[in-house]
């Protein structure tokens, strides 16, 4: 939806995809397992689904590099479209 609500040139989805299982590993704050406890409603990826966005510009898949690489992909990826 808000892809739509602007021009082309405004709008940049990137993906940050990472697994669930990771995502938990992750969590400093156990917002996780709170959640899975029933003491957190609506957390997405556990009692409210989540969809992955369906053509997003940019994916950034967090399993298979480090931050600073990832980084770089999209500082990349801007420079390719003149936006930085």
């Amino acid at each position: 939806m808000a892809r739509g609500l602007l021009q082309d040139s405004e709008f940049i989805e990137i993906f940050i995809d990472t697994p669930l299982a990771v995502c938990m590993q992750r969590d400093p704050k156990g917002l996780y397992q709170k959640a899975k406890a029933g003491e957190i409603k609506n957390f997405t990826g556990i009692s409210s689904p989540y969809e992955a966005p369906e053509s997003p510009d940019l994916t950034i898949h967090t399993v298979e590099a480090d931050a600073a690489t990832h980084a770089a992909a999209i500082v990349a990826y801007l420079r390719e479209r003149g936006y930085v």
